[in-house]
């Protein structure tokens, strides 16, 4: 079954909110990097292939928009399953946290304006 982006996201925001819940703080400047840098969301050929099935050229794209647009260049290995995974969880998660944190912000200011 191939995966829409919806799903894709959900999967990710679930990632963030399990790893939030256990160990970190959503205002934590390190949880990005933490939750997709320091180790990976994907792990294998096969697993990252399966992942990404049906969906590998937009998921391509997204990479190559989004590296042209942070970086100048593209960086990524399009030629590694297990890279490109990641490289879309990793773009996925910075978005997923930036929305979490708006999310939490708004609730807040709602709070205080009830109060």
């Amino acid at each position: 079954m191939t995966m829409t982006m919806n799903q894709y996201k959900a999967e990710i925001k679930q990632h963030v909110l399990d790893d939030i819940e256990e160990t970190i703080d959503l205002f934590d400047e390190d949880l990005h990097h933490n939750l997709f840098n320091a180790t990976h969301y994907i792990i294998g050929y096969y697993n990252a292939s399966q992942w990404m099935k049906g969906n590998v050229f937009e998921i391509i794209s997204i990479i190559k928009q989004y590296e042209l647009d942070n970086f100048g260049e593209q960086y990524t290995d399009l030629s590694r399953p297990e890279k490109v995974a990641n490289m879309f969880a990793y773009i996925l998660g910075e978005e997923m946290i930036a929305e979490l944190r708006d999310e939490y912000e708004e609730e807040e200011e709602e709070e205080s304006e009830e109060a």
